[in-house]
């Protein structure tokens, strides 16, 4: 059975754990989308590919330039030999462009088998500088990833002006309880940098349910922004180092590690 869409109204958790601590907390949403069954999306309040008060653009993801986003992601899966065992639907997980506007910090792809197991997961990240990166996580014999399993990432892209780019992203993917959640934790030399925690119970992507989280999230991706450089003030202040003029903006590609 194909997946079906979803809208998930949760939290997410930013914790800064060195060289000081800082964590903060927001409500959000997100849309998790079939990529097989994009055009067949009907939700009045949703737009696929043109303007609504809420959209989803394939020219926001992929190859950027308005593509269908299924063969991507496909031919990813296939040059790091993994188009075999994650043969089943594709679903992204991401935050939906409100009145045209759209910024996010992290996309999640979830390539699934036959039997709708994880078996990748692309981490699609941006920066506020305009640049992207594209985290391509699997075990390296592409086994199931299940609740427990920890998988590693090398940094290689900038995400904040105030941490370098080296050391490793540790992620975990799980579901529990009818909520699903991503953990995500930022390691240089061996020490806990950063932690992040994206959590939320998803429900039918159906026009109330939508209109519900938008209303209990009535800025969304604006919020995001501006709680973007909210907290980088706030670094400032507490004179954290910053790093800005060593951005690498136009950096791309894609990453594959295994599990640790």
């Amino acid at each position: 059975m194909t997946p079906s869409a979803t809208v998930s109204l949760g939290a997410a958790m930013h914790e800064r754990h060195a060289p000081v601590s800082n964590r903060f907390s927001y409500g959000l949403f997100t849309l998790c989308l079939p990529l097989s069954k994009l055009g067949e999306l009907r939700v009045p309040l949703l737009g696929i590919n043109r303007f609504n008060l809420l959209a989803f653009h394939e020219r926001d993801h992929g190859a950027r330039d308005g593509s269908p986003l299924l063969p991507w992601i496909h031919n990813l899966l296939a040059r790091h030999g993994l188009a075999g065992v994650a043969d089943g639907e594709v679903m992204l997980q991401t935050l939906p462009r409100l009145f045209g506007y759209v910024f996010n910090p992290v996309s999640f792809w979830y390539c699934l088998d036959h039997d709708g197991q994880i078996r990748a997961v692309l981490a699609e990240v941006n920066n506020t500088f305009g640049g992207h990166h594209n985290y391509l996580i699997a075990h390296p014999d592409g086994d199931v990833i299940g609740n427990d399993d920890v998988l590693s990432a090398h940094k290689a892209l900038h995400v904040s002006p105030f941490l370098p780019v080296r050391g490793e992203y540790r992620f975990r993917f799980w579901q529990r309880s009818g909520c699903v959640g991503v953990a995500l934790d930022y390691f240089d030399g061996g020490m806990k940098m950063l932690s992040t925690r994206l959590s939320g119970r998803p429900q039918p992507l159906t026009t109330p349910n939508l209109l519900a989280a938008w209303l209990r999230c009535p800025l969304l991706t604006v919020g995001v922004i501006a709680r973007i450089h909210w907290q980088a003030l706030r670094l400032l202040v507490l004179r954290v180092p910053f790093l800005g003029a060593r951005l690498q903006a136009s950096q791309t590609g894609e990453n594959k590690q295994g599990a640790r």
